[in-house]
């Protein structure tokens, strides 16, 4: 298996368009069509947030009806479609029903995503105008879908890898995002459209996007704050003839997928919204994997500890303070707090003990800072000797994250 390359430069099977519809007054694309020549089986994890956009419900229930032959991905952006009723939903349908008539397949075979401000109806003359655009603009330049999706985000994101089956056979699995705020765990606004030619069926499909999303999309943290319309789709053409048969090929095409969600989940976070630094946090020696992860989350959504992290403030207190708080028994006595350059986890050599058996260490209070200086940080706690243990990426909370969110909407 190949690394994951950060462009797209082919997927058999597979036509995309990003253009501008006139959503966004700069110029700027503001609309992506992802195209399959063949149906496709498909699969989705959406987000939990109980506020769901209309384009969520609209493909939670396509998807429920069909997942052998979804043919096309129509996003918007500028407008999330999300908390407009009645009117919202029949806009979600129109824009599925627009890209199937230029198409020539079925509005069933059409999924929908949008993006931008809650509680605006869709401006449907320019997002039919779009759609007609974009389905004239079919080929391969997946550079300008993954541009077509992006809101508060300052670069694309995308990820493509190449796998090679012990047999000889090859497929692919590329991916786009898009996200830099109203970023949490539980499909943290966050939208991804992965895509393979490899042979899939349907409630493998559906097994491997969960299990894979809980390691990579449900791992990440810019805000805390959950969005109305977190989506993330993968669509299967089956068109390279590479099915998966044994249980090395499930593992095989599970660690791809798997590869190609954390590039554009951690993507995410180095393009969140003011972010200046990435944050590797790793807790373990919990009772469990789920205990692990509250209390990562905990700490990863701290105001103050995110705020410490932007002013280079190895704040330790601000740490285990929050870890206390997550909800799960802890024992001081058996914490231990690391933190190291770069992006490790775990504890390495280069790993300085700021806190251990309920006291702070002697360690050097520049030393602590300049590790705090680096672009990427990493933050061990340990929190005693059993099992639990849960890796989240994070990142900073700066000023220009307040001054991007205060006038938004303008």
């Amino acid at each position: 298996m190949s690394n994951v390359l950060p462009t797209i430069d082919h997927v058999p099977g597979f036509r995309v368009a990003g253009v501008h519809a006139g959503l966004k007054k700069d110029g700027a694309l503001d609309m992506t069509l992802i195209v399959s020549d063949t149906p496709c089986v498909a699969a989705g994890v959406f987000t939990t947030n109980h506020m769901k956009a209309a384009p969520v419900l609209f493909d939670m229930e396509q998807l429920q009806y069909n997942d052998t032959h979804m043919r096309a991905v129509i996003v918007n952006t500028k407008c999330a479609n999300a908390c407009t009723g009645e009117q919202g939903l029949a806009n979600a349908r129109q824009m599925a029903r627009l890209t199937a008539a230029e198409l020539g397949c079925g509005e069933d075979e059409v999924l929908v995503m949008s993006t931008g401000v809650i509680g605006s109806q869709l401006p449907m003359e320019k997002i039919a105008h779009g759609i007609k655009l974009s389905a004239q603009s079919l080929g391969g330049d997946w550079a300008a879908a993954a541009r077509g999706i992006m809101t508060t985000d300052t670069r694309p994101k995308s990820a493509a890898i190449t796998v090679t089956m012990a047999g000889g056979q090859t497929y692919h699995i590329a991916g786009i995002s898009k996200g830099a705020g109203m970023i949490a765990p539980n499909m943290a606004t966050m939208l991804s459209v992965v895509v393979t030619d490899a042979v899939l069926p349907g409630d493998t499909a559906r097994a491997l996007l969960q299990s894979v999303t809980a390691q990579t999309f449900n791992r990440i943290v810019v805000d805390g704050d959950m969005s109305t319309n977190d989506t993330l789709l993968l669509l299967a053409n089956g068109q390279s003839g590479a099915a998966l048969q044994t249980p090395d090929d499930f593992t095989q095409f599970h660690d791809a997928l798997s590869a190609v969600c954390r590039k554009l989940a951690q993507d995410i976070v180095r393009d969140g919204e003011g972010v200046t630094k990435f944050i590797t946090l790793t807790v373990s020696g919990t009772a469990s994997d789920v205990s692990a992860q509250q209390i990562a989350n905990t700490i990863a959504t701290s105001p103050l500890v995110k705020t410490a992290f932007f002013g280079n403030d190895a704040n330790w207190g601000r740490i285990v303070a929050a870890a206390g708080r997550a909800g799960v028994p802890l024992d001081p006595q058996h914490i231990e707090l690391y933190i190291t350059p770069g992006e490790v986890e775990g504890q390495t050599a280069e790993s300085l003990l700021l806190f251990t058996a309920g006291m702070p260490t002697a360690y050097s209070e520049a030393a602590a800072t300049a590790i705090f200086k680096n672009p990427s940080v990493s933050i061990y706690l340990r929190c005693g000797d059993a099992s639990g243990v849960a890796t989240i990426w994070t990142c900073d909370l700066s000023h220009d994250y307040v001054s991007i969110n205060g006038d938004y909407r303008s």
